[in-house]
This record gives structure tokens, C-alpha cells and sequence, in this order.
């Protein structure tokens, strides 16, 4: 395979994310593998992806000062290449201008032809030469807002409407920022001091989260490349979405439904906490997916007591007896508008219908999956979003349907006091990005009284 540079690899995601909307993290690693980079060349590639991705709206704004035609009248591989050199010059200081258009404009001679080097060699040494546009041009406060933060017009409308403009603002900026690196510690093999000691002899730097009891930050290096990880003392997971397991609150002995389990983070956590006794049914409605929760069990030593199969939860209620777990985990699909810092992409591809569409599915899991809960059993909904349609509305509505249910309050996990307010007085929690440091989490435990 013909080794490719740095920029010819963003160029070539970029482009089939815009194409295909294919998925970022998927492409990432495929391209790295293919690309044959250096390991010294992956960070900048990854760097530019996700850059390039989180600011495009931005991006565009300041493109589109300075090219000639209209941006959807150009060649999808000439805009994605536009787009990375403007995030590189304007976002990146450490690398030469000079640089970024000299390459640039190589690979445009070697993509294109003369004409399409010489526009881009005129439109990025004209944005050197000049005063880029500022967003007070823009009048209209949300557009202006969407276009500063880099999210679609929509998503800022609905956010505004459901939060205020200021919170609206606040968790825009806090999706640009960088996600923390941040473990789960396997308490079924180790403790969370002897996990950050054998971490530091490996040369990583972390320290004891916040949040959650078995958590750890990284604050240097790459945990899933160490002896550490490999031998199944850490999982890899968000502090919030550690605090779903941590709410559900399993005990040993009991039997368990994580009702949409991949990749298994979650299933491990609720198996970590039975010690040994009882039983996780996990359940995905993909065989690779259901592969990937099995890989996971057998890493963390946790496969005696991990069922994992491949089946729809909706349809759950055609293999299990009604009443039959004490608790069950609903980790239900939904829009991860609480995870773009991770996952750009998602905001230029998610619409208002997708959301709606979702929150259909989420009502057809919750009420597949409440009459298999014992009476007395606790059900826990969560989802990666902040979007109020698939938590909180979806609660009430699921609340109407389901009288033998209540909310119950979150007595195993005490919030620091900086999200209490978050701790809603019906017992759900909403973390939010801009808040806790943490993906956008919902989580809410339910009791079934009779």
C-alpha cells in the first residue's frame, strides 16, 4: 500500500464522511491502518479530523469570504482540503502557514489540475494576506451563535428553546473542547491506587476521578496501549456513563438485563459489581456487536456470569418470563447529542426527524422490557443525549403509561455539590459537558411498586 502523508490521509476521511456520512472513528482507524503512518504522524492526523470536523460551520463562515463561487458548487475533495488547511492555519500554531498551503497546493496538482492548485494556492495566501471576517457581521443572535460554535442552526434553536440561550451557549463551547481520557478500574482484580501505580510504571499519568467510585483520569498518555488495560484491570469508559451502574446499583446474586449492551461497557461494570454471583443477560440486536460485549467478559475475567446474545429487546419478552430480573439497565439508543465532543459528526448528520424516529424506538424498549422486572425490581433508563424529547418527556409519557412504576431517588451516588443542581427533585440526573466535565448523560431510576 502507498504510504500517504499526514494531510492526504484527513483529506481522504473527511471526504468520504462528507460523501457517505460514514463514521468518523471507524474511518480514523481504518485509514491510519491502510495509510501505513508513523505513530508520531496518528495524533496530527487525528488532530485535523476532528478539529476540521467540530469547527466546519466555522470554518465555512470564514472560507466563504474569500472563494468566488459558492461553497456547494465545489468539488467535494477541494472544499474538505479548504477546510483543513483553514483549520490548520487558524487553529493549529505550531505548524508554518507556509507549509499548510504549499501542501495544500501539492496535493490539488496532484488530485485535480492546474486550475483547482491555482485557486486554492489564491484563496489560502489571500486569507493569509487579509482580515478574516468576524461573527458580529452576523445579525441574527442564534445564527450567529451557531456559526461562532460550529453547530447546525437547528440544533441551537431546540437547544435555546429547551435550556435558554445562555446554557445553550455554555454546552456549545464545551463541545469543542477535548474529551477527558478517563477508566473504569476492575475492582475484581485491583484497586484504584494499585491501578494508578502500575500505571505510572508504565509511563501514564493519572489520577482518581470525581464522579464515580472505581474512575481514574488520564491526564498523559494512552491507556488502551498498556500491560494495564491488555490484562483486563481498566475498561476504557466515560465518568458519566460509569455512573449508570453505579445508580442501577446490582447486587450480588441477583439476575440482570442490560436490555442494549454494546460494546459491553456498562454489562461489565453491573458484572464487576456482583462478585462473582448471579448473572448479566446482555442483549444486542447485531452478532459483532454481541461479539464485541464477549471479547470485553473474556478480558476482564468476567465471562461466567456475562450471557450475551444477539436479539432485539423489543422482542425480549419472547425469551424471558415476565418478572424475571431484579434489575434491568435500559441504556437506550438515542441521538449521543451528549457526546459530540467525541463525535462530531454526529451534529452535522442527526436532524429533528432522526430525533423523533429515536424517541419511538426508546417508548417501544421501555415498555417491552418493564413487565420482565420483578416487583419491587429497579429499571434504570440512561442515554448519551441532552435533548429533553428522549429523557425527561420520555419518563413523563412512560410514567403515564405505567402506573405501577415510580422515580426513585439516587441514594448510591452522592453528586458533588457543583451538579447538584442538576439532581432534579423527581430523582433524575441530567450531567451536562459544560458542567461536569463528562459526556451528556440522563439517567433515572424506577421502581416498580405492585
Amino acid at each position: 500500500m502507498k504510504k500517504m502523508n499526514v494531510r492526504e490521509a484527513a483529506l481522504e476521511v473527511l471526504e468520504k464522511i462528507e460523501k457517505n456520512q460514514a463514521y468518523s472513528h471507524l474511518l480514523l482507524n481504518h485509514t491510519i491502518k491502510k495509510a501505513n503512518l508513523s505513530s508520531k504522524d496518528v495524533p496530527l492526523l487525528t488532530e485535523i479530523v476532528y478539529g476540521t470536523l467540530q469547527r466546519k460551520k466555522t470554518i465555512d463562515f470564514y472560507l466563504s469570504s474569500f472563494v468566488k463561487r459558492k461553497l456547494d458548487r465545489i468539488d467535494t475533495w477541494v472544499l474538505v482540503l479548504l477546510r483543513i488547511s483553514v483549520y490548520q492555519i487558524h487553529y493549529l500554531e505550531k505548524i508554518p502557514d507556509r507549509a499548510v498551503v504549499h501542501e495544500a497546493v501539492e496535493i490539488a496538482k496532484r488530485r485535480g489540475h492546474k486550475g483547482i492548485a491555482n485557486m486554492v494556492n489564491g484563496t489560502l495566501r489571500s486569507m493569509q494576506r487579509s482580515e478574516w471576517p468576524e461573527f458580529s457581521t452576523i445579525k441574527d443572535p442564534v445564527e450567529r451563535l451557531a456559526v461562532e460554535t460550529s453547530h447546525p442552526d437547528w440544533l441551537m434553536e431546540r437547544w435555546i428553546d429547551q435550556y435558554g440561550f445562555d446554557k445553550a451557549r455554555d454546552l456549545a463551547v464545551a463541545n469543542l473542547q477535548s474529551a477527558r481520557q478517563t477508566a473504569r478500574v476492575n475492582t475484581t482484580k485491583t484497586s484504584v491506587d494499585e491501578v494508578l501505580n502500575r500505571l505510572a510504571d508504565e509511563g501514564i499519568h493519572a489520577e482518581k476521578g470525581h464522579l464515580a467510585s472505581d474512575n481514574i483520569v488520564v491526564m498523559k498518555g494512552t491507556i488502551a496501549a498498556t500491560d494495564t488495560f491488555k490484562d483486563g484491570f481498566v475498561t476504557i469508559q466515560d465518568e458519566g456513563s460509569m455512573l449508570v451502574t453505579e445508580v442501577l446499583a446490582p447486587k450480588p446474586g441477583e439476575t440482570v438485563l442490560d436490555a442494549c449492551a454494546a460494546p459491553g461497557g456498562k454489562t461489565t461494570h453491573i458484572a464487576e459489581r456482583l462478585l462473582g454471583r448471579g448473572k448479566v443477560h446482555a442483549l444486542d440486536v447485531h452478532d459483532h456487536k454481541v461479539s464485541l460485549i464477549d471479547e470485553q467478559a473474556k478480558r476482564l475475567g468476567l465471562s461466567s456470569i456475562i450471557k450475551a446474545q444477539t436479539l432485539d429487546a423489543r422482542r425480549s419478552g419472547e425469551q424471558f418470563k415476565q418478572g424475571q430480573f431484579d434489575r434491568i439497565l435500559l441504556d437506550a439508543p438515542c441521538s449521543g447529542l451528549g457526546v459530540l465532543r467525541r463525535k462530531p459528526d454526529i451534529k452535522w448528520t442527526k436532524s429533528v426527524q432522526d430525533i423523533e424516529n429515536i424517541t419511538n424506538v426508546q417508548t417501544q424498549l421501555l415498555d417491552a422490557v418493564a413487565p420482565l422486572l420483578k416487583v419491587g425490581g429497579t429499571l434504570v433508563y440512561s442515554t448519551c443525549t441532552i435533548d429533553k424529547s428522549e429523557n425527561d418527556w420520555q419518563i413523563e409519557q412512560f410514567l403515564k403509561r405505567n402506573p405501577e412504576f415510580i422515580v426513585h431517588a439516587n441514594e448510591e451516588v452522592l453528586l458533588p455539590k457543583q451538579i447538584g443542581q442538576h439532581l432534579h427533585d423527581h430523582g433524575k440526573i441530567q450531567l451536562f459537558p459544560d458542567d461536569t466535565d463528562t459526556d451528556g448523560f440522563f439517567i433515572v431510576k424506577l421502581e416498580k411498586q405492585h
